[in-house]
């Protein structure tokens, strides 16, 4: 049982056998929290989607629209978890909240799918983007990118290893430098690159709902900020306010981004881009302001991938801490403040991933694939549990509650649903590979569930 747990209803849900140890402790201050935040949400992503957005655009006011209800719907969302990891603050994030709401069963299965797809293989993405971009400034040969990846992932996982405050102090920095990339596109579209002459848009596109697959995909992430809930101080009066103050100034940024993009190029020439901060940077300060976009995208992509390796293994910690056969995964080590032997599984897991991807490339959109149904379906029941837990246990303190309940939680149901619907509808056949992954976790439950359930 985790110490925030209280006697009574979550006391009765934990996992027969649960391995008691070490836990978190709370080393994390605000600053630490919104720079995970901001540095997992702010990655890559920035520098592609808008293109794919403007593609889909039929005017420059759909794509601003499409933004801000962008970040309203995260916002949405974020005030959801603020109430969840408020009142239930725990290392396991949306693992805790599910088995709290729904059972141990059901968190197993997020916790596996978690542990061997969704974040191991966000990991390998993530420094696969770091290798592209970091081969285009010192190219190490035809292994260049995988060579790069591997060593982004070790790297990584060696300063998490290290210890926490080590981990949150790296992030600091490298948000800071995602920040200042950033401001230096926005500088270069807004105030130095000269503006598009006007363009008449004939496309009869206006896809609003593709649009709105793209903008929240490049606002994912801000969930992970759970998963540090037991390690920041006061986190019961902080979560919502670290949360709220990450998703604005993520809005803000995005918005003044994209106005950058559509001063400098216009909505077709945007929606034409291959790669659209290049073109802008190219732009405003010739090849030396396209080189310098690769470093910038190079510093996004490691700062996510920072932040994902601190988040991610601690789900395998809380699924080690609840099943015995696993409690390798659930050991807190006390003097680095680190799930090290989770960080370990973590590292090799996407390591592997990494070294297969350098044999076949296309591998990044198939992981892209067969991840995404398998993420948006949890994130949905993450917001069911929310109704839930508001019934089983209503006598839990709740610093903060999500305000104009129901109607928030349930936009945020729908807003899931409508992207596990179009994530299937997307990736079609790709979809399969996740689901056997999943289903493979629950044929591993089984045998923990007969071992770990007393007569």
């Amino acid at each position: 049982m985790d110490k925030a747990t209280p006697p009574g209803p979550g006391a009765a849900m934990t996992t027969p056998g649960a391995t008691a140890g070490p836990s978190p402790g709370m080393t994390l201050g605000a600053r630490d929290a919104i720079a995970i935040t901001v540095g997992i949400v702010v990655g890559a992503g920035i520098f592609r989607t808008p293109s794919l957005v403007a593609g889909a655009a039929s005017s420059e006011a759909m794509v601003y629209l499409a933004w801000i209800a962008g970040g309203l719907i995260s916002i949405v969302g974020a005030l959801c978890y603020a109430e969840l990891a408020s009142a239930f603050p725990s290392a396991g994030g949306d693992y805790h909240f599910l088995k709290r709401a729904f059972g141990g069963r059901l968190a197993f299965l997020y916790g596996w799918a978690r542990l061997s797809v969704i974040q191991t293989g966000s990991v390998a993405l993530l420094a696969f983007v770091f290798g592209d971009y970091a081969s285009q400034i010192v190219s190490l040969g035809p292994y260049s990118p995988a060579l790069y990846a591997a060593g982004c992932v070790i790297a990584i996982t060696a300063v998490q290893w290290i210890g926490v405050r080590a981990g949150a102090g790296v992030q600091v920095w490298l948000t800071l430098a995602e920040i200042a990339g950033l401001t230096a596109v926005i500088v270069a579209g807004l105030l130095v690159a000269p503006a598009a002459a006007p363009q008449i848009v004939t496309s009869d596109s206006g896809a609003f709902g593709l649009m709105m697959v793209f903008v929240l995909l490049t606002f994912g992430g801000w969930n992970e900020a759970a998963y540090v809930s037991a390690e920041l101080k006061d986190a019961r009066r902080r979560m919502a306010p670290v949360l709220l103050f990450s998703l604005g100034l993520i809005t803000v940024l995005y918005l003044l981004v994209n106005a950058a993009y559509l001063r400098a190029l216009g909505l077709a020439g945007v929606a034409g881009s291959q790669a659209v901060a290049a073109d802008v940077m190219q732009l405003a300060f010739g090849p030396l302001g396209a080189g310098l976009i690769s470093a910038f995208v190079a510093v996004a992509a490691l700062t996510s991938a920072n932040a994902t390796v601190f988040t991610g293994a601690r789900t395998a910690w809380a699924l080690g801490r609840d099943h015995p056969r696993l409690a390798i995964f659930g050991r807190w080590d006390e003097a680095s403040g680190s799930p090290r032997n989770g960080l370990i599984v973590q590292g090799a897991a996407a390591l592997a991933l990494v070294i297969l991807g350098a044999f076949a490339r296309d591998g990044f959109q198939l992981a892209v694939d067969y991840t995404a149904p398998v993420f948006w379906s949890f994130f949905l029941l993450v917001g069911v549990a929310l109704f839930r837990l508001r019934h089983t246990e209503p006598d839990a303190e709740r610093p903060f509650r999500v305000p104009l309940y129901p109607v928030l939680p349930a936009l945020f149901v729908l807003t899931n649903a409508y992207l596990l619907y179009s994530s299937l509808a997307y990736t079609g056949r790709g979809a399969l590979l996740g689901l056997a992954i999943l289903a493979l976790g629950g044929l591993l439950m089984i045998p923990l569930q007969k071992k770990e359930t007393p007569p």
